[in-house]
């Protein structure tokens, strides 16, 4: 699909809040904020600093820290307004996206594409000037992989799209453990594993709240193509899976009983939560278990830090 997509007249729908805001941005200012979602930046950069931590051994330096906070928070930031950029014709046709300012014609495309662009290039540069040439080489990469394999291709085409399309948002974590050692290792990869699982059950609940949108799009998210029933099942199978590569983590990572306890405990949790978003078909319930899966990944990576830095 050709990057001119030719934005569609918006949705006027009332407004309900979901994974973004719904409110509008008024200032040119805001507009070119929200096209860097973010949001979705602090939970990207949620991962980032405690897999430093790991790789160090206890707290890196402060300046590291710094520019690989600034450089990943720009490459999300130009990578989300490319997205924004690909996307603006079905954004007007979503509630949860009819006033993102592509769609209510605050931004120009253009001025966006090269705002995006022009963060990605700083991002790179930062990265490479304030850790290494590996951290910044890993969040291109990341970019790269939302933009052509997931906004390009597999959103608009797979049912599989966030499984796949998901891996990009992964990446952090391999950023973070690059600026500290420029290397990869068995731990770093581990841990993209785990956001890697975690991001289908987190994402299909907040489509479940909002498959109708996804309908009118024409986007083939899993809770728009299959069952309740099927989806839940694909949910379970998913939070299994990560439960248990997130108690992998213990070994593999030499992670002691804080992080072990707290892996378990709130593994068990997503499962349960799952389970019980299947004996309901409940839009609430839904974005609970959404909300949850946030608070999820966040405790796990805050336990790693802690369990690291109390040995």
């Amino acid at each position: 699909m050709p990057l001119n997509v030719r934005p569609l007249v918006p949705s006027r729908l009332t407004g309900k809040r979901g994974h973004e805001s719904g409110r509008a941005a008024t200032s040119v200012v805001g507009g070119y904020i929200a096209l860097t979602k973010p949001r979705i930046i602090e939970l990207l950069l949620i991962t980032t600093i405690p897999t430093m931590v790991v790789a160090h051994g206890g707290w890196p330096s402060i300046s590291l820290m710094v520019w690989t906070l600034i450089g990943g928070t720009l490459a999300a930031g130009g990578a989300n307004a490319i997205n924004m950029y690909i996307d603006r014709d079905i954004d007007g046709l979503m509630e949860r996206t009819k006033n993102r300012p592509l769609v209510t014609g605050l931004i120009a495309p253009r001025n966006a594409l090269i705002f995006a662009i022009s963060l990605e290039i700083i991002a790179f540069l930062v990265l490479w000037a304030g850790a290494n040439v590996l951290s910044g080489l890993l969040a291109l990469s990341a970019t790269l992989f939302y933009v052509f394999i997931y906004s390009l291709w597999l959103k608009r085409t797979s049912k599989q799209n966030i499984v796949i399309g998901g891996a990009a948002g992964a990446v952090p974590v391999l950023v973070g453990w690059a600026a500290v050692t420029n290397s990869l290792g068995w731990t770093p990869w581990l841990l993209f594993t785990l956001i890697f699982l975690w991001t289908p059950p987190h994402f299909w609940a907040l489509a479940i709240k909002h498959s109708d949108d996804y309908k009118a799009a024409g986007v083939p998210m899993l809770p728009v193509v299959e069952s309740h029933e099927k989806v839940i099942r694909s949910m379970i199978v998913y939070t299994i899976a990560l439960t248990l590569c997130s108690v992998a983590v213990i070994p593999v990572a030499h992670m002691g009983w804080v992080y072990g306890v707290t892996a378990v405990v709130m593994g068990l949790a997503f499962l349960w939560g799952t389970i019980a978003l299947g004996r309901t078909n409940s839009t609430s319930a839904s974005m609970k278990l959404f909300s949850f899966s946030i608070s999820y990944i966040s405790v796990i990576f805050v336990a790693l830090t802690v369990d690291v830095l109390v040995r």
